[in-house]
This record gives structure tokens, sequence and C-alpha cells, in this order.
């Protein structure tokens, strides 16, 4: 399928492996240029070489984006993009109880605040270019909370609130969409690592735990980040031009509410 945005730059976050590798890989084979945005530089040129053979530009910024100077070095690279992909690192899990002033304030700088000042720096562009997708990666947690991830519901949830009122603002008239992706239980580190966690916690085996938790998803898997790459490409195309302001799961039919 055409997604028609052959030839529009997207700024993604995270973007060397994981979810965020997920989308830049699905928004590179739907011609999409890239500004490809993490911390580890050797992956990430490795990730942005494989891209690379879709035959669009990949510039890569080896950045913290959750800093003031991370985001300074991408936007010092270019300044406009029709597509920004807002991802960064959940917070660790744990007991409120152990966590202090800090630890609240790391969580929300990453899982609310970098997303704001990235949709600050290049939602009026999109406007007045008539034409401006922002996806912002969450989490399912913030429709069904985890309690050890305490850090990230009350981050994310705090970023879903302002998303609420920004996507339904002017820009939407304007041609801009702000939408959330909700992820479940997908096959990336950060999966593996939550896993370990619990295995450690409750003297489990990873195994038995990643069992354990493959069995509570209806589709009795876990997904894989081309499925959500794919989810967040049509979300950036026009032909999802009235879809605004949604929180989007995309977790196997974990959830089980029916709204």
């Amino acid at each position: 399928m055409d997604l028609g945005i052959k030839g529009k730059w997207a700024l993604v976050g995270g973007a060397s492996k994981g979810l965020g590798w997920g989308c830049a890989s699905a928004l590179a084979q739907a011609g999409v240029n890239l500004v490809m945005v993490s911390r580890g530089a050797e992956v990430l040129e490795a990730s942005a070489a494989g891209l690379r053979q879709h035959g669009v530009t990949v510039l890569t910024v080896a950045q913290d984006i959750t800093t003031e100077a991370g985001r300074a070095q991408v936007f010092a690279l270019r300044k406009e993009f029709d597509i920004v992909v807002t991802n960064a690192g959940g917070p660790p899990s744990g007991n409120f109880r152990d966590w202090g002033r800090e630890d609240w304030i790391r969580a929300v700088e990453a899982n609310m605040l970098t997303p704001i000042e990235l949709i600050k720096a290049t939602v009026d562009g999109m406007a007045a270019r008539g034409f401006g997708r922002i996806i912002n990666i969450t989490s399912g947690a913030v429709k069904s909370p985890i309690e050890a991830l305490g850090l990230s519901n009350g981050a994310r949830s705090g970023l879903t609130g302002f998303v609420a009122g920004l996507a339904r603002s002017g820009i939407a008239a304007q041609g801009v969409t702000v939408n959330n992706l909700l992820p479940g239980a997908f096959d990336t580190d950060r999966l593996q690592s939550l896993f370990a966690t619990t295995a450690g916690k409750t003297s489990q085996t990873v195994d038995a735990v990643a069992a354990q938790r493959r069995k509570s998803i209806p589709a009795q898997r876990f997904g894989q980040p081309q499925e959500f790459g794919a989810a967040c490409a049509f979300l950036c195309s026009p032909l999802a031009g009235y879809i605004t302001g949604q929180n989007i799961l995309v977790d196997g039919g974990a959830f089980g509410g029916t709204f």
C-alpha cells in the first residue's frame, strides 16, 4: 500500500532498536527520510545503515533526547519535520515507597516533558505547511496500570492529558494530528529486563515469568516491533487524517475493557 508519505521527513526517538526502530523501519519502507536519535552510537549507525537500503536519507544523532543538549543537537541538524515519533526508555520498575523526588523528576522529564518539548519545537511548522503527524509511544499501562511501573504510569498519563487538549486545538484544522500508540508486551530488550527483574524478586526463572505473561495475552504471543511500526506508519499517513487525539492500544487483546 502506498501510504502517500514518500519524501517526507521524520524524527524518531529511541530509534536504534525496539519499538522506535520498528517505527523508523516502517517509515523508511514508506519512503520517509529519517533523523534517528539514540544514545548508543554503534547500534544506531548499524540500524541506520540497514534502513538506507530502502533508498531514503537517514541521518543519525547519538544523543540522549531527554536532555536539552541532546535536543539541541537534533535541531542543529534539521529544524523542520513532517512527522515526529516521540519515544524514550521507560523509568525503572519498583515500589513507590523507594522512589524519591529525583526519581519522579527523571521520569517526568523523559516521558512527559521531552515529548512536549519536541512537539513545541515542530508543531507550528507542521501547521503552517498544512501537514503534520505526531505519534507518542506511551504504554498500555496508561489504560491498565501496572503497580510496579508507577513512575511510568504517572509520567505517561500526564503526557496523555496534555495531548488530549493539544490534538483538539486549532492545529486539527491545519492538517496536524496527534495520537498516542500504547504498546502491550512486545519482544524488546525492555520487556526482557522487566522479566528479569520479576524473576529476581519471585525466585522464578525468566522463562517461567515470560510464559506466564504470554498466557495472559489473548494472541498468546508477544508482539514484534515491525507490527508496531506498521501501525505507526499508517497513523502518519494522509489515510489517517481523521484520527486525532486517540490512545490506540497495540497489545494482542490484553486490555480487558470494552471501551
